[in-house]
């Protein structure tokens, strides 16, 4: 299994391109420009991958800029967890408020459910619910390869924001403590912005898991 991040528009954001055995998913395309977008396409075709899924952890504006164009490239539709369809219906509204431009994301598929599997090579990941940042937030386990992509639920050193639409604190340490420190310390976490980290380092050292009560991302 192979995981490349791509760190793409003033968000500083993590869309990944993951692969195996020649197929590959498409997670969170923050992606603001032409060249942006190119460099992804280039990294697909020079690899020969056959792109199964386009996924999104959630629906916040920074993870969907590229929605509406890799939608037509690969012709197919985004897969995320229906909680988070009034995020996405309202992401011209999201344009305004950061008051940047977005090309309108077309209708997706509500899929992404507690409990489902994504399928593509031979990985099969398991998808999580792990809302708080947002009400559909989820995160793709993949036990066999021992990483989880979790979007914006939990960060090196920091966990989501929960000031946004549909934003709980209380929420959120509940899906960061029962869905991703049950996973092994050794498992990695590729988180929607920064650097990735490990489930064992966050619940040593993360000082919102110790009883800190505001996020600093």
């Amino acid at each position: 299994m192979t995981v490349k991040p791509f760190v793409v528009s003033p968000f500083a954001e993590n869309c990944y391109v993951c692969h195996d055995a020649g197929e590959a998913v498409l997670i969170d395309p923050g992606t603001t420009t032409e060249a942006e977008r190119r460099t992804v396409l280039d990294y697909v075709t020079r690899n020969d991958l056959r792109v199964r899924h386009l996924l999104l952890t959630h629906a916040h504006i920074d993870h969907v800029f590229g929605c509406a164009f890799f939608a037509r490239e690969f012709g197919m539709r985004w897969k995320l967890h229906e909680a988070d369809l009034p995020l996405l219906d309202n992401a011209a509204l999201q344009a305004q408020m950061f008051g940047v431009e977005l090309e309108r994301p077309p209708a997706p598929e509500t899929s992404l459910e507690e409990g489902g599997t994504v399928r593509f090579g031979k990985a099969v990941w398991q998808v999580l619910h792990t809302p708080g940042h947002s009400p559909g937030s989820v995160s793709f386990y993949d036990e066999a390869s021992g990483f989880v992509i979790g979007g914006d639920v939990l960060f090196q050193g920091s966990i989501g924001r929960t000031d946004l639409w549909g934003g709980s604190m209380e929420t959120l340490l509940h899906s960061i403590r029962t869905k991703l420190l049950a996973l092994p310390d050794e498992t990695t976490v590729y988180a929607g912005h920064g650097p990735s980290t490990t489930i064992g380092q966050e619940r040593r050292t993360n000082p919102f898991l110790a009883g800190g009560d505001e996020p600093r991302a």
